[in-house]
């Protein structure tokens, strides 16, 4: 019913293409030039690209019809504009639309694994038929195993002669049938290497290719280039960084990349390539006080014992397959991460993270709650894709960009051939955007794996500084802080952090909450020791006349290990009290800063090679003795 209905919808915008040509076209016979185009630039967004593409033909007097054929079935019509640098030739019309009579020819890799996939289903059918036969021939064996009649005896010869033919032969089938299961096992395997290899390359099915037809009417024959440029789905670029510090003492080394990947069905090959940006399990960052209110049945706030989680997840289809090349986004940041070959992502969790948005070509996206930190995701198939037919026609000028803004779409790749050292990149800043420019032809294969362009190396001059708060971390946390970070355009991404040549875990370079000052956590500094106990002996609960007084008395130790002086910022609190009858007393900060709105309690150290420093936050709590309060 569905083919039936796909066909009808197909012959019906036929006749109404043919009759709109046939009217547009009045009495006049209109050529068609049929174009073969390369792409020549390509900008890639944070969702989605630009293609742009030039030819030079010829043209004869009179109305023709130019088409651009074989382009990705991604394209946004209304994206879709021309323009004909020639005064003697009047653009009439430029309609987009969808050819189903042909589809995108496989790429000769693609051939190769599908001609590959049905060999493999072949030899494997074979193994099953020759374990199906052993297995036949043992149970044949088994139920003839009796000798002799039920009035003959058997002879000692003969039963010997018997047990030598059964044992022989079960033996030979036996040693078959291990072999054949041993093939099956790596037929198996290699099915499905082949599959994962398909899936990963979206050859799952055909795609109906997109053209688009240019009507122009030249005064004269003439010769002029043609530039098509059109907005696609299924491309897109994240950021991410490598942070890199030797010592406290040195500077900053930032590198800038870009993780590009696409399945747009078109090969992009020695293109023009920008990037624009339109559109960490134990973590790095570290923690935030939460204010401690005091009051009647009040719990002192609890902190996790590990900040900044990771999300982990697995993408699959609705057989529960693994989705390879998925693209998984934060929604409302730029962050991002693809699937592996398992199907499984990871990416930073940001501080206000609450959805994931998960798309790949030919499913239908998901916006998903982040809920756990493991995440089992299921794509459905995009069924309405082959069922719809636009057509979509407008002349005169447009604005590309303008088409474009708030526009969202998938994941962009590279060609491994290209390696290594940052390519040459040229970076310009627009009002709405940032693009980087890769000033040597690049290729980009529709293969939708995910590769890194290293764009930009920066040193930055950085002041270092140990970040403690022992009450939810027992660890310090180096952090560097980098001023005028604005000119460099980052974006928030995840950041692969080096400490001392050495990888020290992920975090997340957070632009969106900076300002002036760039604050880069470069993870936990094992050589900056902490301890924090409480002193139980002065930790105390008196009753008075009509009111209970407890003090708690908490002690912190310092020590540092290292080789050079450190600053250290060490952080604790004093509860809070929200009720006129809940007193709250700060009896020995050790020369810490008290800011009484929050209770936040903080000391500043500058610390020697092998120096140790001791400090100790007491404090009293009166209340109504005929009330409770929990009390840290």
């Amino acid at each position: 019913m569905k083919k039936n209905y796909r066909n009808f919808f197909y012959f019906g915008f036929v006749f109404l293409t043919l009759m709109c040509n046939f009217q547009t076209g009045s009495a006049q016979t209109t050529k068609e030039i049929v174009l073969k185009t390369n792409i020549s630039e390509v900008t890639v967004f944070l969702k989605g690209a630009q293609i742009d593409r030039n030819v030079s033909t010829n043209v004869s007097q009179g109305k023709s019809t130019i088409k651009f054929a074989n382009l990705s079935p991604y394209v946004d019509p209304k994206s879709v504009q021309v323009r004909i640098d020639n005064n003697n030739i009047t653009v009439l019309s430029v309609n987009h639309q969808v050819n189903f009579m042909d589809s995108i020819k496989l790429s000769k890799e693609t051939q190769a694994l599908k001609q590959q996939l049905e060999n493999t289903e072949d030899k494997l059918k074979l193994e099953i038929t020759k374990q199906e036969v052993i297995n036949e021939e043992l149970n044949f064996l088994k139920e003839n195993i009796k000798i002799g009649g039920s009035n003959e005896g058997v002879t000692l010869t003969k039963l010997r002669e018997t047990s030598a033919f059964y044992s022989q032969q079960v033996n030979s089938l036996k040693t078959k049938k291990i072999e054949v299961d041993k093939n099956i096992s790596k037929l198996n395997k290699t099915l499905e290497e082949l599959k994962n290899e398909l899936a990963q390359q979206g050859a799952s099915k055909k795609e109906p290719m997109s053209e688009v037809l240019v009507a122009i009417d030249a005064k004269t024959a003439t010769n002029c280039t043609v530039e098509l440029s059109y907005y696609v789905e299924n491309a897109s670029w994240y950021p991410t960084y490598d942070i890199r510090s030797i010592s406290i003492s040195d500077p900053i080394k930032l590198t800038y990349k870009a993780n590009i990947q696409q399945n747009t069905k078109e090969d992009w090959k020695n293109v023009k390539l920008k990037v624009s940006s339109l559109n960490p399990n134990l973590g790095n960052t570290p923690p935030q006080l939460k204010t401690y209110f005091l009051d009647y049945y009040t719990a002192p706030p609890r902190y996790e014992t590990s900040f900044n989680k990771q999300i982990q997840g697995r993408v699959v289809d609705s057989q529960n397959e693994a989705i390879i090349g998925a693209t998984i986004r934060v929604v409302g940041s730029t962050i991002g991460a693809s699937t592996n070959i398992d199907g499984i992502f990871n990416l930073a969790k940001p501080a206000n993270a609450t959805m994931l948005e998960v798309s790949f070509v030919g499913m239908v996206t998901q916006t998903v709650p982040i809920s756990t930190s493991f995440m089992n995701i299921m794509l459905q198939d995009d069924v309405q894709m082959l069922e719809e037919v636009v057509v979509t026609g407008y002349s005169g000028k447009r604005s590309l960009t303008g088409a474009l803004a708030g526009k969202v779409a998938g994941v962009a790749t590279l060609d491994k051939s290209k390696k290594s050292a940052p390519l040459p990149v040229m970076q310009t800043e627009n009002q709405t955007a940032v693009e980087f420019e890769i000033k040597m032809p690049y290729t980009v294969l529709s293969d939708n794996k995910s590769i890194t362009v290293d764009m930009e190396t920066y040193e930055l001059s950085a002041q270092y500084e140990h970040f403690s708060i022992p009450k939810a971390d027992k660890d310090a946390f180096l952090l560097a802080y980098v001023r005028d970070w604005e000119k460099y355009n980052l974006l928030e991404g995840d950041a692969n952090i080096f400490y001392e040549n050495s990888f020290v875990g992920k975090t997340i370079l957070d632009t969106r909450t900076m300002s002036d000052t760039l604050n880069i956590s470069l993870g936990r500094d094992k050589n900056v020791q902490i301890k924090r106990e409480k002193v139980k002996e002065f930790s105390t609960k008196k009753f008075l006349a009509s009111k209970k007084e407890e003090t708690r008395v908490w002690k912190t130790t310092v020590r540092n290990n290292k080789k050079q002086a450190v600053k250290l910022l060490l952080f604790d609190q004093i509860p809070v009290s929200t009720n006129k009858d809940i007193e709250v007393n700060a009896d020995n900060l050790s020369g810490g800063t008290l800011n009484k709105e929050n209770g936040e309690v903080k000391w500043i150290f500058n610390l020697a090679p092998g120096d140790r420093k001791e400090v100790e936050l007491k404090y009293t709590v009166k209340y109504p003795k005929d009330r409770q309060l929990n009390i840290e």
